[in-house]
């Protein structure tokens, strides 16, 4: 019989592509591998009973519910993560108060967490929370997450600066040193955990940053349609965007690889997206020529000074670019779409899974997780367990985050599915 691997060997051994003693396991890691503090709170009820125990919300953008060391260990879940100090709000995890979602979710979150009432019922979220400027965000009557509020002031183009669109990007500041050193000694507390570390200001033109919903008065290309058409109609002024911002990176690489070293095993450099539903959202040629040079020098940095294995994400039909992922020095694919076009689980492993490990695609969130039977759940990821977990190569985790109307018994026969999965 195999040895019982520890959780930081069981990712070590998925990210070497060597078969695991069982499937590794992530949920709520990083900020596009969460659940929704709702479903956090109804499955620890379920899981732990412990009606009065409150879920902090460590990412208020998407209003993703902490997995706590009790609940992790409790669902067998392998990874922790590190966010970086503040959120897309500009909000830190600190000063926690109640809050109640619009379900009626008890849970907490951050002290400058503040909202006021939308028109139309829904909530309008602030930069920092600072209520005396125009907000930054928007849940509407009965939503789950925010959606950014599109700040963008008239463009002139004669006086378009990249320097307005770097406002948020800058060495790592002693807050953010002081922040990251209490997180490594976090880590170390749970050594026996698998790890990932989230790279802030590495993620080139990463859509949901771009509005800058951090930022009370953010300047420059901040709309979302017009930043997509500057990628081509104004190449250049994106690419002295991109270059600066990869001069900080890169800076700021070197210094937490000092600081984490072997402590961490994973990177998460970027929440880009390049693909649609049903195809690329950019051609091959256009990512090698505006994207994947800054990528390899991000990878190649890494792969030179550390073991660290570093992470994409990109929703979508991405197959056609993987070739491109790969040759820019990535080795986690994640969230792997597979109900989009070309994203067939078999195909993905067949062709890349010498080359790249899959983190994610576990299960439909789009489909099955929210309208699926437990019985169809618990199928679907049995089924990709069995395709990916092949030889290594994966972790599990769902297809993006578990969002707040998926009933909490398809979350708990997707877990009972992964549980029962290295059982025989």
């Amino acid at each position: 019989m195999a040895p019982t691997l520890t959780s930081r060997e069981r990712l070590q051994c998925a990210l070497d592509h060597r078969q695991p003693d069982r499937v590794c396991v992530d949920f709520g890691a990083t900020f596009v591998t969460g659940i929704n503090v709702s479903i956090v709170h109804r499955l620890r009820q379920r899981v732990l009973g412990d009606p009065n125990y409150r879920v902090k919300v460590n990412e208020p953008y998407q209003m993703l519910g902490e997995i706590d060391d009790e609940l992790r260990a409790a669902l067998g879940i392998d990874v922790v993560g590190v966010l970086p100090r503040k959120s897309i709000f500009g909000t830190e995890q600190k000063d926690w108060k109640p809050f109640t979602m619009p379900d009626g979710t008890p849970c907490l979150v951050p002290g400058t967490f503040n909202v006021t009432p939308a028109p139309d019922g829904g909530w309008l979220m602030y930069p920092e929370g600072d209520t005396s400027v125009p907000p930054s965000a928007y849940m509407p009557a009965g939503g789950y997450f925010f959606d950014t509020i599109i700040r963008q002031e008239p463009l002139d183009e004669d006086k378009l600066d990249p320097a307005d669109n770097l406002e948020e990007f800058g060495l790592l500041s002693e807050a953010d040193l002081a922040h990251f050193r209490d997180k490594k000694r976090w880590l170390e507390e749970r050594q026996e955990c698998g790890s990932i570390l989230i790279i802030p200001g590495s993620a080139f033109g990463d859509i949901a940053l771009v509005p800058a919903p951090f930022l009370k008065h953010p300047k420059g290309i901040r709309d979302i349609t017009e930043w997509y058409v500057s990628t081509k109609i104004r190449r250049e002024y994106v690419w002295k965007v991109f270059e600066k911002q990869c001069e900080y990176a890169l800076q700021n690489l070197n210094t937490l690889m000092d600081l984490f070293g072997d402590t961490a095993q994973v990177a998460l450099l970027t929440g880009t997206d390049f693909g649609t539903q049903r195809g690329p959202f950019i051609s091959g040629a256009a990512y090698r020529d505006l994207f994947q040079p800054f990528h390899r020098q991000l990878n190649d940095l890494i792969h030179r000074r550390s073991n660290w294995k570093t992470f994409i994400h990109s929703c979508g039909s991405v197959y056609q670019l993987l070739p491109d992922f790969i040759k820019a020095g990535f080795d986690v694919l994640n969230p792997v779409q597979c109900s989009a076009a070309e994203m067939d689980p078999v195909r993905l492993k067949r062709e890349f899974g010498k080359d790249l490990v899959f983190w994610g695609g576990g299960v439909d969130t789009q489909q099955t997780m929210a309208f699926g039977t437990p019985e169809q759940v618990y199928q679907e990821v049995r089924e990709r367990i069995a395709i990916f977990n092949q030889d290594g190569g994966f972790v599990f985790d769902a297809i993006h985050n578990i969002q707040g109307n998926t009933p909490v018994e398809n979350v708990e026969a997707m877990f009972k599915a992964i549980r029962e999965s290295h059982q025989g």
